[in-house]
């Protein structure tokens, strides 16, 4: 039996540094649920809106840029927040025909009950963060003035 390797190639670029966050989360709030808020800001934010001292651009290609914070302070283990990240990314590739062709950050605000969710990484927990994002991305779904 032979497997072969299919690679999804995505025009999604992620978000890496410092600046390019601070810019997305500069510009507007798209959608809100209880848990995340989805932010996003026009591609042609230069480096010297954010830190005067170079005027490159903070986003090279065009497209639709992701970026995904899930902070300590709501996701206290590693693993959640690392499975919280990877269901972002997830959700957004299914979205990606739909966003525009703006740079976004999706953003923890709020943790989940500990209590209800138990395992750091369960089945459970998961089910419930993708459904929050599927309701995030639909919200966003209407087209934003540039």
């Amino acid at each position: 039996m032979v497997r072969v390797r299919v690679w999804c190639h995505t025009t999604v670029q992620r978000l890496k540094t410092r600046p390019q966050f601070q810019a997305v989360l500069a510009g507007t709030t798209l959608a809100r649920t209880a848990h995340f808020a989805l932010h996003c800001c026009a591609l042609d934010v230069s480096v010297a809106a954010v830190h005067a001292d170079a005027p490159t651009a903070l986003f090279p290609h065009p497209g639709v840029w992701l970026g995904a914070m899930v902070p300590k302070r709501w996701a206290k283990r590693a693993v959640t927040r690392n499975a919280i990240k990877r269901q972002i990314y997830n959700v957004s590739a299914d979205f990606e025909p739909v966003l525009s062709e703006r740079a976004h950050v999706v953003r923890l605000r709020a943790g989940f009950d500990r209590a209800q969710f138990v395992s750091a990484s369960s089945d459970a927990l998961k089910s419930a963060v993708r459904a929050e994002l599927q309701q995030l991305f639909s919200r966003a779904r209407s087209p934003v003035a540039p």
